[in-house]
């Protein structure tokens, strides 16, 4: 899919005259019925993370609804397959979670039902459960990739190349200050 070239940003008084469905530049505090700016530069950044979040995240619940998942419950069919042929714990699974869920273990209880994922018990420490994707969980992924792709092209195609690689880099830099420490 070819990107649009990147331009050069349009001025506040361009920014403050465009349509959000014209051009989605409508500013936030405007969208929102605000009638001043926002207090500070950190607080407009924040709410509008969280507006683009929640903005985002309706196709992926319109995607997944449909074949009985969640974000979070694919995310660890996706975290399993990319695992794949290491059999992971639940904790191993919470860590690589795109969006922490407080309670792994029931999310892999809902795929188990489903026959998306399995449990192993570990033959040395029988305390130990490792999880697995199974073939109907492959499947399912298998079934969702494109559609994903072709979702995510959707969501942010209209940005440059250049422009993606500058919204990833901002995300981590924001972001990473508040994360734990990697292991």
């Amino acid at each position: 899919m070819s990107r649009p070239s990147a331009t050069s940003a349009p001025s506040s008084t361009q920014t403050a005259s465009l349509t959000t469905r014209g051009g989605g530049r409508t500013p936030l505090h405007e969208q929102t019925g605000k009638v001043d700016p926002f207090d500070v530069p950190e607080q407009e950044a924040a709410l509008n993370l969280i507006r683009t979040g929640a903005v985002l995240s309706t196709f992926m619940t319109r995607l997944f609804k449909p074949h009985g998942l969640t974000d979070s419950s694919y995310n660890v069919l996706r975290i399993l397959r990319g695992a794949a042929p290491d059999l992971l714990r639940c904790s191993d699974i919470r860590d690589r979670l795109v969006v922490p869920v407080p309670d792994v273990t029931r999310l892999v209880d809902r795929l188990e039902v489903r026959a998306l994922v399995e449990r192993h018990t570990d033959e040395v420490d029988h305390r130990v459960v490792r999880v697995s994707i199974t073939r109907k969980g492959r499947q399912l992924l298998d079934r969702l990739d494109g559609p994903l792709l072709e979702m995510h092209q959707h969501q942010l195609g209209h940005l440059s190349a250049k422009e993606l690689a500058q919204l990833s880099a901002l995300l981590t830099k924001a972001r990473s200050p508040h994360e734990p420490e990697e292991r």
